[in-house]
């Protein structure tokens, strides 16, 4: 199948593969993912009966960009391309951040990953929004498979394949073991709802904080980065070739910390900076560039003006705005 081809039957090549997901696992993403879409529609009685406080929403924004960070910078960024290198205390602290997201260990998470970049819109990607064709029938299948129906799949992404570096870290393969795992998914409500006793000196505080800056933290976590498996493959703009279908939509780049300029991500997938033209604003990219400052992590892939020049679609030499961004001696888009 390649992109736009619709092909419902086919199935990945089984070298990519390593057995199926036990049922129980397959049982948790049922809970995982649906629970949290019905704990939305829960909100507005629960809203109306219960309230929702400051300290909920304190509590809220104080831990989402935690999380989201742990994807962004760590699973994805660092763990998965290789962007930056960083100390083994931040390695560990941004695979439990990444954890406590919910999206799935840090082993499974990347193997995933690279499995997408080596097939991208193309037979074998766990999350292709054109696995069913084009047309409307077929994108509206397709749109919500990469959003959340490939998690179904009884089909397992093989570890052993595409994680070799992470399986032989002693740290990131503790943390990626079911029961350690188990740990970190616990905490990501625990944390929240702790909090909310603490603050509040209440247990109606700590039920508000469990259900806004738990429950309701991992929803919007997850369906923004869901939102970059499907919409960020539809619709946007292409700046850069790439052989996928791969855009920038900017009404995403805040919620997902700069993960939506999506297309210069799959031009060049290393690169620890994903905004590189002008007005891309890429509150990872900020966080990895700090990082650095504090010595904290080093070797950083930062824009390269030449290779990046070489992949632009349409650059007009003479309007800066135009033209990719190289990292300044801070790391910032010129």
């Amino acid at each position: 199948m390649t992109a736009g081809v619709a092909d419902a039957g086919s199935r990945t090549p089984q070298p990519d593969i390593s057995g199926t997901v036990p049922l129980p696992e397959r049982v948790a993403v049922v809970v995982f993912v649906v629970a949290p879409i019905l704990g939305l529609l829960g909100a507005v009685p629960f809203l109306w009966g219960w309230g929702l406080g400051w300290t909920d929403v304190a509590i809220f924004a104080f831990l989402y960009p935690l999380n989201a960070l742990g994807i962004t910078v760590g699973y994805h960024r660092h763990f998965t391309h290789g962007g930056f290198k960083a100390k083994r205390w931040l390695r560990i602290a941004l695979a439990i951040l990444g954890g406590q997201a919910m999206q799935g260990s840090v082993v499974r998470w990347v193997a995933d990953h690279r499995r997408h970049h080596k097939y991208s819109d193309q037979e074998g990607d766990p999350h292709s929004p054109w696995a069913y064709g084009p047309g409307v029938w077929g994108l509206t299948k397709g749109l919500y498979h990469a959003h959340m129906g490939w998690l179904f799949s009884k089909d397992r992404t093989s570890r052993s394949k595409y994680a070799p570096d992470l399986l032989k870290d002693r740290d990131i393969r503790f943390l990626s073991l079911d029961p350690v795992y188990a740990v970190i998914v616990l905490s990501t409500f625990l944390v929240p709802m702790g909090l909310g006793a603490l603050l509040t000196q209440s247990w109606h505080g700590a039920l508000t904080a469990l259900f806004w800056a738990g429950l309701m933290r991992v929803f919007v976590g997850e369906h923004v980065t869901f939102s970059i498996n499907s919409i960020c493959h539809v619709f946007g703009k292409e700046d850069f070739r790439t052989r996928d279908k791969a855009r920038n939509v900017w009404w995403l780049a805040i919620p997902s910390f700069g993960e939506s300029w999506h297309n210069l991500h799959h031009a060049d997938p290393t690169c620890a900076r994903h905004g590189v033209l002008k007005g891309q604003i890429d509150i990872s990219a900020r966080v990895i560039w700090l990082f650095e400052r504090l010595g904290w992590v080093w070797d950083v892939r930062w824009p390269d003006h030449d290779r990046l020049a070489a992949r632009r679609v349409t650059a007009d030499r003479a309007d800066p705005a135009s033209t990719p961004a190289s990292a300044n001696a801070n790391g910032e888009a010129a």
